[in-house]
């Protein structure tokens, strides 16, 4: 929520997610308003990319796993193909050695897409790949959303 206080409530976090849902929405908009120039193969490659590198092998791992522990590798992998930032530069180096092409709206559409409808971020080492409440979490929440702040001060 600000640089110290690194949580969000319920309420701040759907707020959030409504945000990538209107980014969700106008990247949608122009994709379907061009669905006749866009090249199928393309936009394919570039939204099953992100997950066959970033997200299916950490499940695999996961769901191997007999105590759901897994290396870093795979948060690192997800979080680095989910990032907003790297995939602007995939699509950036798309656009100065192919030119633009309204396939590419694709990734924003993925990624705003996770955020705003399945609720998935970047992910931390300290809570499971796969969502699942985490206890020290529920338990802060349960403190913190509960207690406004004037009044916590005057504790």
């Amino acid at each position: 929520m600000d640089g110290h206080n690194l949580c969000q409530t319920p309420t701040t976090y759907r707020l959030l997610r409504l945000e990538y849902l209107l980014g969700l929405f106008v990247a949608a908009g122009f994709f379907l308003a061009h669905l006749a120039e866009v090249r199928w193969w393309v936009a394919a490659v570039l939204f099953l990319y992100v997950d066959l590198i970033g997200y299916v092998p950490g499940a695999v791992a996961y769901h191997r796993s007999p105590d759901r522990r897994i290396p870093r590798v795979y948060y690192v992998l997800y979080n680095t193909m989910h990032s907003l930032s790297v995939q602007g530069a995939v699509l950036g180096a798309w656009v100065l050695l192919h030119g633009w092409e309204w396939a590419l709206l694709v990734l924003p559409i993925h990624l705003f897409g996770d955020r705003a409808l399945f609720g998935n971020f970047v992910k931390s080492f300290t809570v499971s790949f796969e969502p699942r409440p985490h206890p020290s979490v529920q338990s802060a929440l349960r403190d913190f959303a509960s207690v406004p702040w004037h009044q916590a001060a005057t504790r």
